[in-house]
């Protein structure tokens, strides 16, 4: 679980490991990891809060004329890279929350908003919200200039055996990389599409899993890097192949007793975390703008590549929005399978409990699970059963996330607002875009 690591731990690990630079990472509203370095000289600001930056030029974050912003460490995330710099010195990371130079946690962090959110939740008696990402991406070949491509280094397919080829080398040493800082690595394979992989990492309490997604994304890509590859988390690189999901496992735990577990109800799962399911599923349009936060990922979410379509639940079939996977009592859990890698994981995750908890002071039961495949369905027939589809476009996703007070509470006034903003800045953007689809359906016009 959550290290323990002190100030003078992190002193002690600069001096023996010959830490040349300290990297002080942040989130901004897109989801972007953000950093500033200083060299070890600096240690001492570090550790004391006193690294301060420029915050009106990050997306969502403040107005020219109060940018003055203050870095406050999270101590227990502290990391050494294992590679170096130019000097053969190593650099060190710290994951930061921001202030405002009063102290105050900055409401446009969303680091802190998440941290907000789980005090609302421990108000209501539970002690975690544990988490498991499945981050899934695509490796890429680079062109003779540097630049990515839509060539794949592979051609396998889910859970191949492809020991020699450059995408599992590469795999494995994003595997020995993350050991090396302190993830622990349950799985790692290929996925269903070409140059598709999956590296899945023990689940821990929300803000410890959405710190190290973040680090996650940053060592695939500097990994891929070195082996001459691009790595993306887009959602769907790649026209006609799987797009990269990163399905969320959720359960509530009060002290050790996961709260989502009860041995003596159906599938294992307690009115609590059925509750929590309706909750899931009554917001589930707005939580899809969060989760699914760019023009792209209305791509992923299609019939016929395992990603889900509609609102609904069940405990074994994979075409829903949400998944019961079959585990004990320490593992029962609720899987979101809808969200895409793009998202911001402290806002998806703010987004996911506030709507779960919602279902618990509400105490109403779930739809009944679905047993057969959705895509086999009329329109009719889903109708009839009251399942409803997820959003088709962003557009639609952010009609549905501005009627809900609930998610927009959430994320708080400063973020919603951002959000709202970025996103309608994206769609625009896109509809003013001219395609190369577009030139070759309608140039003979």
């Amino acid at each position: 679980m959550t290290k323990k690591i002190s100030a003078d731990d992190i002193r002690k690990s600069v001096k023996e490991e010959d830490v040349r630079f300290i990297r002080l990472a942040f989130t901004d509203i897109n989801g972007t990891l953000k950093a500033v370095e200083v060299p070890n000289s600096q240690l001492d600001k570090v550790l004391e809060n006193d690294v301060r930056f420029d915050g009106s030029s990050i997306d969502g974050f403040v107005r020219l004329e109060e940018s003055d912003m203050i870095l406050y460490p999270d101590f227990s995330t502290w990391s050494v890279l294992p590679w170096g710099d130019s000097t053969g010195g190593k650099i060190g990371c710290l994951t930061c929350s921001v202030h405002t130079t009063d102290g105050e946690p900055f409401a446009g962090d969303p680091r802190n908003n998440l941290k907000r959110v789980i005090g609302q939740m421990k108000e209501l008696g539970f002690t975690a919200f544990d988490i498991g990402f499945e981050a899934e991406f695509h490796l890429l070949k680079l062109d003779e200039n540097g630049n990515w491509t839509t060539q794949v280094p592979d051609h396998a397919s889910y859970f191949d055996l492809t020991s020699n080829d450059e995408s599992a080398s590469c795999r494995r040493d994003i595997v020995e990389t993350l050991e090396s800082i302190g993830f622990e690595v349950e799985a790692a394979h290929h996925e269903v599409g070409d140059g598709q992989q999956e590296i899945d990492f023990r689940f821990d309490d929300a803000l410890t899993t959405a710190d190290r997604v973040q680090t996650f994304k940053m060592i695939v890509r500097e990994i891929a890097k070195r082996h001459g590859l691009f790595a993306t988390f887009m959602a769907k690189p790649l026209q006609g192949q799987a797009g990269n999901g990163m399905h969320t496992n959720m359960s509530l735990f009060k002290g050790s007793k996961n709260a989502f577990y009860d041995k003596n109800n159906k599938y294992h799962l307690s009115k609590t975390a059925l509750y929590f399911l309706n909750g899931i599923l009554e917001h589930a349009r707005a939580i899809t703008a969060v989760g699914n936060p760019t023009v792209n990922s209305y791509k992923r979410l299609i019939p016929g590549f395992e990603a889900p379509v509609y609102i609904s639940w069940a405990s074994k079939n994979r075409s829903p929005m949400v998944r019961v996977p079959s585990a004990g009592e320490l593992n029962t859990r609720l899987e979101m399978r809808s969200a895409d890698p793009t998202a911001n994981p402290y806002l998806l995750l703010a987004a996911c409990l506030s709507a779960g908890m919602a279902g618990i002071k509400e105490e109403k039961m779930p739809m009944d699970p679905v047993t057969c495949n959705l895509f086999d369905l009329s329109e009719a027939q889903l109708n009839e059963m009251g399942i409803k589809p997820l959003p088709s476009t962003l557009h639609n996703a952010l009609k549905a996330f501005k009627k809900d007070k609930l998610i927009q509470a959430a994320l708080g006034e400063h973020l919603t607002q951002s959000f709202i903003d970025s996103k309608e800045l994206e769609w625009s953007q896109y509809t003013q875009t001219v395609s190369d689809w577009e030139r070759n359906r309608y140039m003979g016009y």
